[in-house]
């Protein structure tokens, strides 16, 4: 026969199980045990056969079902921020094919930062003089902060990006007039 315990314990990894479900039949001690999880019921009802005629039924209330909520997301809004750093293009004419003319390009896929910060003076801007290792701008990959460094030595002629904006590998940044 089944002890009372055994029965609980059987009932309660039961409802913690996915089953939906479950027959023990214990043939030595001659007794069966189903158990069977209603939809949407808030009880389950487990019915205990001993070797006799008698039947036990066993009402068991279950733990109240986890209803899958929605979880409300952010509203995210749109607000457009005036910078003070906007693309700049040189009043004079640049011939792209000249060979003076040197192309910062983005050495990989990234978000263009023209300043260290928000209240920052830009690195460089049109007519500035930058050498090899003036830093340019940060390209921001992967929550990353990368220095991109001009590789020549000449003059900031164009700036071909916004700040802000996502650039890919390859993408020509600034234009430099080298000497």
């Amino acid at each position: 026969m089944w002890k009372m315990h055994e029965i609980r314990e059987m009932i309660k990894l039961f409802e913690e199980s996915s089953l939906q479900e479950m027959e023990v039949d214990l043939e030595d001690a001659g007794s069966k045990i189903s158990l069977k999880k209603q939809e949407n019921a808030l009880e389950s009802y487990v019915r205990i056969e001993p070797p006799t005629a008698q039947v036990v039924s066993l009402a068991v209330k279950e733990a109240p079902v986890p209803v899958k909520q929605e979880i409300p997301r952010p509203v995210v809004q749109s607000v457009a921020v005036e910078s003070e750093i906007v693309q700049e293009k040189s009043t004079r004419s640049i011939d792209a094919n000249d060979p003076s003319i040197y192309k910062i390009i983005s050495p990989m896929v990234g978000t263009f930062y023209q300043a260290p910060g928000e209240d920052a003076a830009p690195f460089v801007k049109i007519g500035d003089k930058v050498e090899k290792s003036t830093i340019v701008c940060i390209l921001e990959a992967m929550k990353l902060f990368n220095e991109i460094e001009a590789e020549v030595t000449g003059e900031i002629v164009e700036i071909l990006v916004k700040n802000g904006q996502l650039v890919e590998h390859g993408q020509p940044l600034f234009l430099v007039k080298t000497e």
